[in-house]
Protein backbone atom coordinates (compact mmCIF):
# COMPACT_ATOMS: atom_id res chain seq x y z
CA UNK A 1 0.00 0.00 0.00
CA UNK A 2 1.25 3.49 -0.90
CA UNK A 3 1.47 5.09 2.55
CA UNK A 4 2.16 8.61 1.31
CA UNK A 5 -0.83 8.32 -1.02
CA UNK A 6 -3.05 7.12 1.83
CA UNK A 7 -1.96 10.04 4.02
CA UNK A 8 -2.60 12.52 1.21
CA UNK A 9 -6.01 11.01 0.43
CA UNK A 10 -6.91 11.00 4.13
CA UNK A 11 -6.13 14.71 4.29
CA UNK A 12 -8.32 15.34 1.26
CA UNK A 13 -11.16 13.23 2.69
CA UNK A 14 -11.02 15.13 5.98
CA UNK A 15 -10.99 18.52 4.24
CA UNK A 16 -14.00 17.56 2.11
CA UNK A 17 -15.86 16.31 5.18
CA UNK A 18 -15.26 19.52 7.08
CA UNK A 19 -16.36 21.61 4.11
CA UNK A 20 -19.72 19.86 3.79
CA UNK A 21 -22.16 21.87 5.89
CA UNK A 22 -24.74 19.09 6.04
CA UNK A 23 -22.04 16.69 7.19
CA UNK A 24 -21.01 18.98 10.04
CA UNK A 25 -24.66 19.34 11.03
CA UNK A 26 -25.16 15.59 11.31
CA UNK A 27 -21.80 14.72 12.83
CA UNK A 28 -21.27 17.58 15.29
CA UNK A 29 -24.24 19.85 15.83
CA UNK A 30 -27.04 17.28 16.16
CA UNK A 31 -25.31 15.02 18.76
CA UNK A 32 -24.24 18.01 20.88
CA UNK A 33 -27.68 19.59 20.53
CA UNK A 34 -29.38 16.39 21.69
CA UNK A 35 -27.02 16.11 24.66
CA UNK A 36 -27.58 19.68 25.82
CA UNK A 37 -31.34 19.76 25.13
CA UNK A 38 -32.27 16.51 26.84
CA UNK A 39 -30.01 17.22 29.81
CA UNK A 40 -31.75 20.55 30.38
CA UNK A 41 -35.43 19.74 29.79
CA UNK A 42 -35.48 16.85 32.28
CA UNK A 43 -37.21 14.61 29.74
CA UNK A 44 -35.08 11.55 30.54
CA UNK A 45 -36.34 9.61 33.55
CA UNK A 46 -34.05 6.78 34.65
CA UNK A 47 -34.11 4.81 37.86
CA UNK A 48 -30.46 3.97 38.41
CA UNK A 49 -28.54 7.02 37.18
CA UNK A 50 -28.79 10.72 36.43
CA UNK A 51 -29.94 11.92 33.03
CA UNK A 52 -26.44 13.04 32.04
CA UNK A 53 -25.00 9.63 32.93
CA UNK A 54 -27.61 8.10 30.63
CA UNK A 55 -27.24 10.63 27.83
CA UNK A 56 -23.46 10.82 27.30
CA UNK A 57 -23.00 7.14 26.29
CA UNK A 58 -26.05 7.32 24.02
CA UNK A 59 -24.82 10.46 22.31
CA UNK A 60 -21.38 8.91 21.80
CA UNK A 61 -23.13 6.03 20.03
CA UNK A 62 -25.20 8.51 18.03
CA UNK A 63 -22.03 10.29 16.91
CA UNK A 64 -20.57 7.03 15.62
CA UNK A 65 -23.79 6.30 13.72
CA UNK A 66 -23.91 9.76 12.15
CA UNK A 67 -20.30 9.64 10.97
CA UNK A 68 -19.76 6.01 10.01
CA UNK A 69 -23.16 5.40 8.43
CA UNK A 70 -24.70 8.69 7.30
CA UNK A 71 -21.77 10.92 6.36
CA UNK A 72 -19.56 8.16 4.97
CA UNK A 73 -22.43 6.44 3.17
CA UNK A 74 -23.84 9.56 1.51
CA UNK A 75 -20.45 10.90 0.44
CA UNK A 76 -19.42 7.52 -0.97
CA UNK A 77 -22.74 7.18 -2.81
CA UNK A 78 -22.26 10.44 -4.69
CA UNK A 79 -18.60 9.66 -5.38
CA UNK A 80 -19.76 6.39 -6.90
CA UNK A 81 -22.39 8.14 -9.01
CA UNK A 82 -19.95 10.67 -10.47
CA UNK A 83 -17.30 8.06 -11.21
CA UNK A 84 -14.83 9.25 -8.57
CA UNK A 85 -14.42 5.78 -7.06
CA UNK A 86 -13.77 4.22 -10.44
CA UNK A 87 -11.08 6.75 -11.31
CA UNK A 88 -9.41 6.57 -7.90
CA UNK A 89 -9.48 2.78 -8.00
CA UNK A 90 -7.05 2.66 -10.92
CA UNK A 91 -4.59 5.22 -9.54
CA UNK A 92 -1.40 4.26 -7.63
CA UNK A 93 -3.46 4.80 -4.46
CA UNK A 94 -5.44 1.60 -5.20
CA UNK A 95 -8.88 0.75 -3.89
CA UNK A 96 -7.38 -0.67 -0.71
CA UNK A 97 -5.63 2.62 -0.09
CA UNK A 98 -8.83 4.52 -0.76
CA UNK A 99 -10.74 2.43 1.78
CA UNK A 100 -7.93 2.92 4.30
CA UNK A 101 -8.09 6.68 3.78
CA UNK A 102 -11.87 6.73 4.23
CA UNK A 103 -11.54 4.67 7.40
CA UNK A 104 -8.89 7.01 8.80
CA UNK A 105 -11.11 10.00 7.98
CA UNK A 106 -14.05 8.47 9.85
CA UNK A 107 -11.90 7.72 12.89
CA UNK A 108 -10.44 11.25 12.91
CA UNK A 109 -13.92 12.81 12.87
CA UNK A 110 -15.06 10.44 15.60
CA UNK A 111 -12.15 11.44 17.82
CA UNK A 112 -13.18 15.08 17.42
CA UNK A 113 -16.78 14.17 18.20
CA UNK A 114 -15.81 12.20 21.29
CA UNK A 115 -13.68 15.04 22.64
CA UNK A 116 -16.48 17.58 22.16
CA UNK A 117 -19.18 15.28 23.60
CA UNK A 118 -17.11 14.30 26.63
CA UNK A 119 -16.10 17.93 27.29
CA UNK A 120 -19.75 19.03 27.01
CA UNK A 121 -20.82 16.17 29.27
CA UNK A 122 -18.27 17.12 31.91
CA UNK A 123 -19.44 20.74 31.72
CA UNK A 124 -23.00 19.50 32.31
CA UNK A 125 -21.95 17.48 35.36
CA UNK A 126 -20.93 14.10 33.96
CA UNK A 127 -18.14 12.31 35.83
CA UNK A 128 -16.14 10.00 33.49
CA UNK A 129 -14.64 7.85 36.23
CA UNK A 130 -14.73 4.35 34.76
CA UNK A 131 -14.79 2.25 31.63
CA UNK A 132 -13.33 4.69 29.12
CA UNK A 133 -11.09 2.13 27.40
CA UNK A 134 -13.78 -0.58 27.05
CA UNK A 135 -16.18 2.10 25.81
CA UNK A 136 -13.70 3.17 23.14
CA UNK A 137 -13.32 -0.44 22.03
CA UNK A 138 -17.10 -0.78 21.76
CA UNK A 139 -17.33 2.45 19.77
CA UNK A 140 -14.73 1.06 17.38
CA UNK A 141 -16.82 -2.10 16.90
CA UNK A 142 -19.84 0.13 16.33
CA UNK A 143 -17.89 2.08 13.73
CA UNK A 144 -17.26 -1.14 11.80
CA UNK A 145 -20.94 -2.08 11.96
CA UNK A 146 -22.29 1.29 10.87
CA UNK A 147 -19.64 1.81 8.22
CA UNK A 148 -20.64 -1.55 6.80
CA UNK A 149 -24.29 -0.45 6.67
CA UNK A 150 -23.37 2.88 5.10
CA UNK A 151 -21.13 1.31 2.46
CA UNK A 152 -23.75 -1.34 1.69
CA UNK A 153 -26.36 1.32 0.92
CA UNK A 154 -23.84 3.49 -0.94
CA UNK A 155 -22.74 0.58 -3.11
CA UNK A 156 -26.17 -0.79 -4.01
CA UNK A 157 -28.53 2.22 -4.24
CA UNK A 158 -28.58 5.17 -6.58
CA UNK A 159 -27.17 8.32 -4.99
CA UNK A 160 -30.54 10.03 -4.40
CA UNK A 161 -32.10 6.86 -3.00
CA UNK A 162 -29.06 6.33 -0.80
CA UNK A 163 -29.35 9.90 0.51
CA UNK A 164 -32.98 9.38 1.48
CA UNK A 165 -32.37 5.89 2.90
CA UNK A 166 -29.39 6.98 5.02
CA UNK A 167 -31.22 9.95 6.54
CA UNK A 168 -34.41 7.94 7.05
CA UNK A 169 -32.55 5.08 8.72
CA UNK A 170 -30.71 7.59 10.90
CA UNK A 171 -34.02 8.93 12.22
CA UNK A 172 -35.44 5.44 12.81
CA UNK A 173 -32.34 4.30 14.69
CA UNK A 174 -32.26 7.55 16.65
CA UNK A 175 -35.77 6.89 17.97
CA UNK A 176 -35.21 3.15 18.50
CA UNK A 177 -31.61 3.33 19.68
CA UNK A 178 -32.03 4.09 23.37
CA UNK A 179 -29.82 7.13 22.87
CA UNK A 180 -31.98 9.95 24.20
CA UNK A 181 -34.52 7.99 26.27
CA UNK A 182 -34.65 4.48 27.79
CA UNK A 183 -35.70 1.54 25.63
CA UNK A 184 -38.00 0.45 28.45
CA UNK A 185 -40.29 3.37 27.59
CA UNK A 186 -41.06 1.77 24.23
CA UNK A 187 -43.97 -0.69 23.78
CA UNK A 188 -42.84 -4.26 24.49
CA UNK A 189 -42.92 -5.45 20.87
CA UNK A 190 -41.06 -2.34 19.67
CA UNK A 191 -38.48 -2.73 22.44
CA UNK A 192 -37.75 -6.31 21.40
CA UNK A 193 -37.33 -5.20 17.78
CA UNK A 194 -35.13 -2.25 18.79
CA UNK A 195 -32.78 -4.48 20.77
CA UNK A 196 -31.99 -6.42 17.58
CA UNK A 197 -30.74 -3.24 15.89
CA UNK A 198 -27.14 -1.98 16.04
CA UNK A 199 -27.99 1.43 17.48
CA UNK A 200 -29.59 0.09 20.65
CA UNK A 201 -26.91 -2.58 21.00
CA UNK A 202 -24.12 0.00 20.80
CA UNK A 203 -25.70 2.55 23.12
CA UNK A 204 -26.54 -0.07 25.76
CA UNK A 205 -23.05 -1.60 25.62
CA UNK A 206 -21.30 1.77 25.90
CA UNK A 207 -23.64 2.77 28.72
CA UNK A 208 -22.83 -0.46 30.54
CA UNK A 209 -19.08 0.04 30.07
CA UNK A 210 -19.25 3.55 31.53
CA UNK A 211 -21.17 2.47 34.63
CA UNK A 212 -19.40 2.05 37.94
CA UNK A 213 -18.94 -0.87 38.26
CA UNK A 214 -18.93 -1.63 34.55
CA UNK A 215 -21.46 -4.13 33.27
CA UNK A 216 -21.62 -4.76 29.52
CA UNK A 217 -24.82 -6.63 28.62
CA UNK A 218 -23.90 -9.88 26.88
CA UNK A 219 -26.97 -10.05 24.65
CA UNK A 220 -26.47 -6.54 23.29
CA UNK A 221 -22.77 -7.21 22.78
CA UNK A 222 -23.54 -10.29 20.70
CA UNK A 223 -26.02 -8.30 18.60
CA UNK A 224 -23.39 -5.61 18.02
CA UNK A 225 -20.78 -8.18 17.00
CA UNK A 226 -23.20 -9.81 14.56
CA UNK A 227 -23.80 -6.45 12.87
CA UNK A 228 -20.06 -5.63 12.91
CA UNK A 229 -19.34 -8.87 11.06
CA UNK A 230 -22.41 -9.16 8.85
CA UNK A 231 -22.74 -5.59 7.56
CA UNK A 232 -19.17 -5.26 6.20
CA UNK A 233 -19.37 -8.73 4.65
CA UNK A 234 -22.62 -7.76 2.92
CA UNK A 235 -21.03 -4.52 1.73
CA UNK A 236 -18.06 -6.40 0.29
CA UNK A 237 -20.34 -8.88 -1.42
CA UNK A 238 -22.83 -6.48 -2.99
CA UNK A 239 -20.89 -3.21 -3.40
CA UNK A 240 -20.81 -2.01 -7.02
CA UNK A 241 -18.19 0.60 -7.90
CA UNK A 242 -20.41 2.15 -10.60
CA UNK A 243 -24.13 2.89 -10.84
Amino acid sequence: MNRSGVVAQTRIELMMTLRRGESLLVTLVIPLGILVFFSKVDAVKVDSSTSIDFLVPGVLALAVMSTAMVSLGIATGFERRYGVLKRLGVTPLSRTGLLAAKTANVLAVEVLQAVLIIATGVALGWDPTAGILPALGLLLIGTVAFAGIGMLMAGTLRAEANLAAANGLFLVLLFLGGMAYPLAKLPDAVEIFAKALPAAALSECVRGALQSPAHIPVGELLVLLVWAIGAPLAAIRFFRWEE
